[in-house]
Protein backbone atom coordinates (compact mmCIF):
# COMPACT_ATOMS: atom_id res chain seq x y z
CA UNK A 1 0.00 0.00 0.00
CA UNK A 2 1.37 3.26 -0.91
CA UNK A 3 0.65 5.35 2.48
CA UNK A 4 2.88 2.15 3.92
CA UNK A 5 5.43 3.00 1.72
CA UNK A 6 4.89 6.50 2.28
CA UNK A 7 5.73 6.49 6.36
CA UNK A 8 8.82 3.94 5.22
CA UNK A 9 10.09 6.82 3.69
CA UNK A 10 9.35 9.49 6.17
CA UNK A 11 10.95 6.97 8.55
CA UNK A 12 14.45 7.48 6.73
CA UNK A 13 14.10 11.10 6.08
CA UNK A 14 12.39 12.57 9.48
CA UNK A 15 10.80 16.03 8.27
CA UNK A 16 9.71 18.78 11.12
CA UNK A 17 6.16 18.94 11.14
CA UNK A 18 3.82 21.94 12.70
CA UNK A 19 0.28 20.69 14.07
CA UNK A 20 -2.48 23.52 15.07
CA UNK A 21 -5.09 22.24 17.63
CA UNK A 22 -2.31 19.09 19.26
CA UNK A 23 -4.13 18.82 22.35
CA UNK A 24 -7.77 18.42 20.29
CA UNK A 25 -8.78 14.77 18.58
CA UNK A 26 -7.20 14.61 15.18
CA UNK A 27 -4.44 17.16 16.66
CA UNK A 28 -3.09 14.32 19.20
CA UNK A 29 -3.63 11.48 16.89
CA UNK A 30 -1.15 13.41 14.28
CA UNK A 31 1.12 13.76 16.91
CA UNK A 32 0.73 10.23 17.81
CA UNK A 33 1.40 8.34 14.17
CA UNK A 34 4.36 11.26 13.48
CA UNK A 35 6.41 10.59 16.74
CA UNK A 36 5.96 7.46 16.09
CA UNK A 37 7.67 7.45 12.86
CA UNK A 38 10.18 9.54 14.46
CA UNK A 39 9.29 12.78 13.32
CA UNK A 40 10.23 16.24 14.75
CA UNK A 41 6.61 17.94 15.60
CA UNK A 42 6.02 21.94 16.98
CA UNK A 43 2.71 21.83 18.45
CA UNK A 44 0.29 24.83 19.52
CA UNK A 45 -2.77 24.66 21.19
CA UNK A 46 -4.60 26.99 23.74
CA UNK A 47 -6.33 24.49 25.33
CA UNK A 48 -9.68 25.85 24.37
CA UNK A 49 -11.34 22.58 22.78
CA UNK A 50 -8.24 20.22 23.41
CA UNK A 51 -6.89 18.50 26.52
CA UNK A 52 -3.30 18.34 28.55
CA UNK A 53 -4.90 14.69 28.94
CA UNK A 54 -4.57 14.07 24.95
CA UNK A 55 -0.80 15.17 25.37
CA UNK A 56 -0.86 12.96 28.49
CA UNK A 57 -1.83 9.95 26.61
CA UNK A 58 0.37 10.22 23.81
CA UNK A 59 3.08 10.05 25.76
CA UNK A 60 2.67 7.06 27.33
CA UNK A 61 2.22 5.47 23.59
CA UNK A 62 5.36 6.54 22.70
CA UNK A 63 9.48 6.42 23.55
CA UNK A 64 11.25 8.94 25.87
CA UNK A 65 13.31 9.13 22.61
CA UNK A 66 10.24 10.06 20.62
CA UNK A 67 8.63 12.72 22.90
CA UNK A 68 11.77 14.51 23.12
CA UNK A 69 11.14 15.11 19.31
CA UNK A 70 7.89 16.90 20.14
CA UNK A 71 7.81 20.73 21.37
CA UNK A 72 5.24 21.84 22.75
CA UNK A 73 4.12 25.87 22.51
CA UNK A 74 0.75 27.09 24.55
CA UNK A 75 -0.26 30.11 21.94
CA UNK A 76 -3.32 31.11 19.80
CA UNK A 77 -4.02 31.19 16.62
CA UNK A 78 -5.51 34.35 16.68
CA UNK A 79 -1.67 35.75 17.52
CA UNK A 80 0.26 36.36 14.85
CA UNK A 81 3.48 36.30 16.71
CA UNK A 82 2.97 32.69 18.68
CA UNK A 83 2.06 31.27 14.51
CA UNK A 84 5.29 33.18 13.57
CA UNK A 85 7.14 31.22 16.32
CA UNK A 86 5.53 27.84 15.44
CA UNK A 87 6.63 28.04 11.99
CA UNK A 88 9.84 28.62 12.02
CA UNK A 89 12.03 25.91 10.48
CA UNK A 90 9.35 23.88 9.45
CA UNK A 91 8.64 21.73 6.38
CA UNK A 92 4.76 20.92 6.99
CA UNK A 93 2.33 22.51 8.25
CA UNK A 94 -0.99 20.22 9.38
CA UNK A 95 -3.92 22.80 10.57
CA UNK A 96 -6.27 21.37 12.79
CA UNK A 97 -7.07 24.01 15.05
CA UNK A 98 -10.99 25.60 14.50
CA UNK A 99 -13.73 26.39 16.61
CA UNK A 100 -15.68 23.33 15.10
CA UNK A 101 -19.83 22.82 15.24
CA UNK A 102 -22.85 24.53 13.88
CA UNK A 103 -24.23 24.38 16.82
CA UNK A 104 -22.10 26.51 18.41
CA UNK A 105 -21.11 28.51 15.30
CA UNK A 106 -25.38 29.22 15.01
CA UNK A 107 -25.31 30.60 19.24
CA UNK A 108 -21.45 32.92 18.66
CA UNK A 109 -20.71 33.26 14.97
CA UNK A 110 -18.17 36.08 16.17
CA UNK A 111 -16.40 33.72 17.70
CA UNK A 112 -16.33 31.24 15.22
CA UNK A 113 -14.95 33.68 12.88
CA UNK A 114 -12.36 34.74 15.20
CA UNK A 115 -10.53 31.13 15.07
CA UNK A 116 -11.85 30.02 12.16
CA UNK A 117 -10.86 33.24 9.68
CA UNK A 118 -8.59 35.44 11.01
CA UNK A 119 -6.87 32.34 13.08
CA UNK A 120 -6.79 30.68 9.65
CA UNK A 121 -5.23 33.86 7.89
CA UNK A 122 -2.57 34.37 10.10
CA UNK A 123 -1.46 30.46 9.85
CA UNK A 124 -1.27 30.98 6.07
CA UNK A 125 0.78 34.52 6.63
CA UNK A 126 3.26 32.79 9.20
CA UNK A 127 3.62 29.78 6.52
CA UNK A 128 4.20 31.90 3.59
CA UNK A 129 7.02 33.77 5.68
CA UNK A 130 8.81 30.67 7.22
CA UNK A 131 8.78 29.61 3.68
CA UNK A 132 6.97 26.07 4.43
CA UNK A 133 6.64 23.79 1.96
CA UNK A 134 3.32 23.07 2.28
CA UNK A 135 0.37 23.47 4.46
CA UNK A 136 -2.55 21.28 4.72
CA UNK A 137 -5.57 22.37 6.50
CA UNK A 138 -8.36 20.75 7.57
CA UNK A 139 -11.94 21.57 5.87
CA UNK A 140 -14.72 20.94 5.82
CA UNK A 141 -18.23 18.90 4.15
CA UNK A 142 -20.51 21.54 5.47
CA UNK A 143 -18.92 23.82 2.34
CA UNK A 144 -21.26 21.47 0.33
CA UNK A 145 -24.25 23.58 2.29
CA UNK A 146 -27.50 23.09 0.41
CA UNK A 147 -26.23 21.58 -2.54
CA UNK A 148 -28.46 18.07 -3.45
CA UNK A 149 -26.40 15.89 -5.42
CA UNK A 150 -24.75 12.70 -3.91
CA UNK A 151 -22.05 11.78 -3.09
CA UNK A 152 -20.31 15.08 -2.86
CA UNK A 153 -17.77 15.77 -5.76
CA UNK A 154 -15.28 18.35 -5.04
CA UNK A 155 -15.97 20.96 -7.41
CA UNK A 156 -19.89 21.47 -7.18
CA UNK A 157 -20.86 23.08 -4.09
CA UNK A 158 -24.11 24.82 -2.67
CA UNK A 159 -24.84 27.31 -0.09
CA UNK A 160 -23.75 27.48 2.79
CA UNK A 161 -25.84 26.22 5.88
CA UNK A 162 -23.87 27.80 8.84
CA UNK A 163 -22.13 30.72 9.99
CA UNK A 164 -19.88 27.59 10.67
CA UNK A 165 -19.84 26.49 6.85
CA UNK A 166 -19.27 29.92 5.82
CA UNK A 167 -15.95 29.88 7.92
CA UNK A 168 -15.00 26.83 5.85
CA UNK A 169 -15.77 28.20 2.54
CA UNK A 170 -13.90 31.18 2.98
CA UNK A 171 -10.67 29.49 4.34
CA UNK A 172 -10.64 27.66 0.59
CA UNK A 173 -11.06 31.21 -0.99
CA UNK A 174 -8.25 32.47 1.10
CA UNK A 175 -6.05 29.22 0.21
CA UNK A 176 -6.73 29.62 -3.39
CA UNK A 177 -5.57 33.47 -3.06
CA UNK A 178 -2.13 32.52 -1.11
CA UNK A 179 -1.46 29.82 -3.87
CA UNK A 180 -2.48 32.95 -6.87
CA UNK A 181 -0.12 35.81 -4.97
CA UNK A 182 2.13 34.33 -3.22
CA UNK A 183 2.62 30.73 -4.70
CA UNK A 184 2.61 29.39 -0.97
CA UNK A 185 1.28 25.95 -0.96
CA UNK A 186 -1.86 24.40 0.21
CA UNK A 187 -4.22 21.27 0.74
CA UNK A 188 -7.65 21.70 1.81
CA UNK A 189 -9.34 18.05 3.86
CA UNK A 190 -12.88 18.13 3.50
CA UNK A 191 -13.33 16.18 6.52
CA UNK A 192 -16.55 14.10 6.32
CA UNK A 193 -17.54 13.01 10.28
CA UNK A 194 -14.62 11.99 11.42
CA UNK A 195 -14.55 9.67 14.65
CA UNK A 196 -12.27 7.41 16.97
CA UNK A 197 -10.17 7.59 19.95
CA UNK A 198 -9.67 10.82 22.35
CA UNK A 199 -12.90 12.35 20.74
CA UNK A 200 -14.43 14.46 23.74
CA UNK A 201 -18.25 13.27 24.96
CA UNK A 202 -18.38 16.12 27.03
CA UNK A 203 -20.32 19.27 26.35
CA UNK A 204 -23.25 21.01 24.76
CA UNK A 205 -21.58 20.62 21.11
CA UNK A 206 -19.73 17.01 21.21
CA UNK A 207 -19.95 15.10 18.43
CA UNK A 208 -22.32 12.11 18.06
CA UNK A 209 -20.03 8.88 18.55
CA UNK A 210 -18.24 10.18 21.62
CA UNK A 211 -22.07 11.44 22.83
CA UNK A 212 -23.35 8.15 22.28
CA UNK A 213 -20.83 5.68 23.45
CA UNK A 214 -20.56 8.10 26.70
CA UNK A 215 -24.27 7.51 27.58
CA UNK A 216 -24.52 3.77 27.03
CA UNK A 217 -21.74 3.13 29.42
CA UNK A 218 -22.81 5.77 31.80
CA UNK A 219 -26.98 4.85 31.44
CA UNK A 220 -27.65 8.02 30.41
CA UNK A 221 -30.68 8.91 27.95
CA UNK A 222 -29.03 9.23 24.37
CA UNK A 223 -30.75 11.63 22.25
CA UNK A 224 -31.23 10.96 18.35
CA UNK A 225 -32.16 14.84 16.61
CA UNK A 226 -34.67 14.40 13.95
CA UNK A 227 -36.37 10.88 12.99
CA UNK A 228 -32.63 9.16 12.75
CA UNK A 229 -32.91 8.59 8.94
CA UNK A 230 -30.65 11.50 8.52
CA UNK A 231 -27.31 10.02 7.48
CA UNK A 232 -23.61 10.72 7.38
CA UNK A 233 -20.17 9.63 6.02
CA UNK A 234 -18.44 8.38 9.01
CA UNK A 235 -14.57 8.26 8.80
CA UNK A 236 -12.55 7.09 11.50
CA UNK A 237 -9.58 9.13 12.29
CA UNK A 238 -7.03 6.60 10.99
CA UNK A 239 -8.19 7.35 7.56
CA UNK A 240 -8.16 11.03 8.64
CA UNK A 241 -4.20 10.48 9.35
CA UNK A 242 -3.57 8.79 6.12
CA UNK A 243 -4.96 11.75 4.45
CA UNK A 244 -3.16 14.39 6.02
CA UNK A 245 0.24 12.73 5.84
CA UNK A 246 -0.13 11.54 2.13
CA UNK A 247 -1.23 15.20 0.98
CA UNK A 248 1.60 17.06 3.04
CA UNK A 249 3.75 14.50 1.13
CA UNK A 250 2.43 14.09 -2.42
CA UNK A 251 4.91 14.90 -5.08
CA UNK A 252 2.25 14.92 -7.62
CA UNK A 253 2.39 18.33 -8.95
CA UNK A 254 -1.24 18.30 -9.73
CA UNK A 255 -1.93 17.05 -6.46
CA UNK A 256 -1.06 21.48 -4.32
CA UNK A 257 -3.66 23.69 -4.48
CA UNK A 258 -6.36 22.13 -3.87
CA UNK A 259 -9.41 20.15 -2.22
CA UNK A 260 -10.23 16.64 -1.13
CA UNK A 261 -13.24 14.90 0.27
CA UNK A 262 -11.87 13.04 3.47
CA UNK A 263 -13.95 9.92 4.09
CA UNK A 264 -14.71 6.24 3.80
CA UNK A 265 -17.51 6.03 0.85
CA UNK A 266 -20.33 4.80 2.54
CA UNK A 267 -23.74 6.07 4.11
CA UNK A 268 -24.86 5.49 7.39
CA UNK A 269 -27.77 6.74 8.79
CA UNK A 270 -28.11 7.62 12.86
CA UNK A 271 -30.40 4.91 13.92
CA UNK A 272 -28.16 2.53 11.61
CA UNK A 273 -25.22 4.03 13.96
CA UNK A 274 -27.23 3.70 17.11
CA UNK A 275 -27.61 0.15 16.92
CA UNK A 276 -23.94 -0.04 15.73
CA UNK A 277 -22.55 1.50 19.12
CA UNK A 278 -24.90 -0.70 21.29
CA UNK A 279 -23.69 -3.48 20.09
CA UNK A 280 -20.16 -2.81 20.73
CA UNK A 281 -20.97 -1.20 24.24
CA UNK A 282 -23.44 -4.40 25.40
CA UNK A 283 -20.73 -6.92 24.51
CA UNK A 284 -18.55 -5.72 27.42
CA UNK A 285 -21.48 -3.79 29.36
CA UNK A 286 -24.57 -5.68 29.13
CA UNK A 287 -26.94 -2.81 30.24
CA UNK A 288 -26.74 -1.18 27.29
CA UNK A 289 -28.55 -4.15 25.39
CA UNK A 290 -31.90 -3.07 26.06
CA UNK A 291 -30.91 0.75 26.01
CA UNK A 292 -33.67 2.68 23.80
CA UNK A 293 -32.87 6.50 22.31
CA UNK A 294 -35.09 9.67 22.46
CA UNK A 295 -36.05 11.61 19.49
CA UNK A 296 -36.29 15.29 19.10
CA UNK A 297 -36.40 18.16 16.28
CA UNK A 298 -34.56 18.28 13.87
CA UNK A 299 -30.85 20.67 14.27
CA UNK A 300 -30.96 23.72 12.50
CA UNK A 301 -28.30 24.00 10.35
CA UNK A 302 -27.70 20.72 9.32
CA UNK A 303 -27.63 18.36 6.22
CA UNK A 304 -30.09 15.29 5.63
CA UNK A 305 -27.59 13.50 4.13
CA UNK A 306 -23.86 13.61 3.63
CA UNK A 307 -21.84 11.01 1.40
CA UNK A 308 -18.46 11.83 0.03
CA UNK A 309 -16.84 11.00 -3.68
CA UNK A 310 -13.42 9.63 -2.39
CA UNK A 311 -12.06 9.42 -5.62
CA UNK A 312 -10.28 12.22 -6.25
CA UNK A 313 -7.99 12.06 -3.29
CA UNK A 314 -7.35 8.50 -4.49
CA UNK A 315 -5.86 9.76 -7.95
CA UNK A 316 -3.86 12.63 -6.65
CA UNK A 317 -2.49 12.08 -3.04
CA UNK A 318 -3.36 8.07 -3.15
CA UNK A 319 -5.82 8.32 -0.05
CA UNK A 320 -6.92 4.84 0.45
CA UNK A 321 -8.89 4.49 3.53
CA UNK A 322 -8.74 1.35 5.44
CA UNK A 323 -10.86 1.71 7.99
CA UNK A 324 -14.89 1.22 7.27
CA UNK A 325 -17.50 2.01 9.82
CA UNK A 326 -17.76 -1.05 11.22
CA UNK A 327 -13.85 -1.86 12.08
CA UNK A 328 -13.52 2.03 13.27
CA UNK A 329 -16.21 1.60 15.76
CA UNK A 330 -14.44 -1.46 17.05
CA UNK A 331 -11.73 0.48 18.00
CA UNK A 332 -13.21 3.59 18.86
CA UNK A 333 -15.15 1.20 21.12
CA UNK A 334 -12.44 -0.22 22.94
CA UNK A 335 -11.18 3.32 23.75
CA UNK A 336 -14.84 4.69 25.14
CA UNK A 337 -15.00 1.34 26.93
CA UNK A 338 -11.56 1.46 28.73
CA UNK A 339 -12.21 5.18 29.67
CA UNK A 340 -15.93 4.59 31.47
CA UNK A 341 -15.56 1.45 32.83
CA UNK A 342 -12.06 1.84 35.06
Amino acid sequence: MLYTQRKNELLDQPKTWMITGVAGFIGSNLLETLLKLNQNVVGLDNFSTGFQHNLDEVRGLVTDEQWQRFRFIQGDIRELASCHEACSGVDYILHQAALGSVPRSIEDPITTNENNISGFLNMLVAGRDAGVSRMVYAASSSTYGDHPDLPKVEDKIGNPLSPYAVTKLVNELYAQVFARTYGFKTIGLRYFNIFGRRQDPDGAYAAVIPKWFAGLLQQETVFINGDGETSRDFCFIDNCVQANLMAATADNEQAADQVYNVAFGQRTSLNELYALIRERVSKKFPPAADAKPEYRDFRAGDVRHSLADISKAGDLIGYQPEYSIHKGLDKAADWYIQRFTK
